[in-house]
């Protein structure tokens, strides 16, 4: 594979110059839902995070995160699902990775029913095969696989905020699994 590794140094902003970015531009991010497939394709598995906020809540999220400066969508994605799954998940991009849809995130509550406080971003979301060992990294609590009718549980949706539970309902529909009854 001939990738070019993105010097976070250099592609990406210091904190004082990101906070200025981010009340200024849409910062562009990916989400990735992490999935475990079976021989013939069929999603049987949905990896949720489990994470404290600042407010000591615990709460499901999916993996997400920023696009750098001068970085292909595909490598932020393997960027970010090693750096919560672990450099063993072995996640499956394909060579033209296209997301089931894209989520625009506003620092109002409402505009949208994707809502980041600290900015207006837009994540192109990705649906990921992972075939190899995950172990929670970086902020991460812990790793859950589900199965997509527990995914789409309104209880688990509850845990999730800023909107990751209405992005994981419509990777589910995008896999076929109808919203739970």
């Amino acid at each position: 594979m001939n990738r070019t590794a993105v010097d976070s140094h250099e592609n990406w902003l210091d904190p004082e110059d990101l906070e200025f970015a981010r009340r200024r531009l849409p910062i562009l991010y990916v989400n990735a839902v992490p999935t475990r497939v079976d021989d013939t394709g069929v999603v049987t598995s949905v990896g949720l995070l489990l994470r404290a906020t600042p407010q000591g809540e615990i709460r499901r999220e999916l993996v997400a995160g920023r696009v750098m400066h001068h970085e292909r969508i595909r490598d932020a994605l393997q960027r970010h699902i090693e750096k919560d799954l672990g450099p063993h998940a072995l996640p499956q991009i394909p060579a033209s990775p296209l997301p089931f849809t894209v989520a625009e995130y506003f620092p109002t509550p409402g505009v949208t029913a994707y809502h980041d406080p600290r900015q207006h971003a837009v994540a192109l979301a990705f649906i990921i095969p992972v075939a190899g060992d995950c172990a929670p990294r970086q902020d991460a609590l812990d790793l859950a696989w589900l199965p997509p009718a527990e995914a789409a549980d309104d209880a688990l949706q509850k845990e999730m905020l800023g909107g990751h539970g209405i992005l994981l309902r419509h990777a589910l529909a995008h896999l076929g699994f109808p919203p739970a009854p």
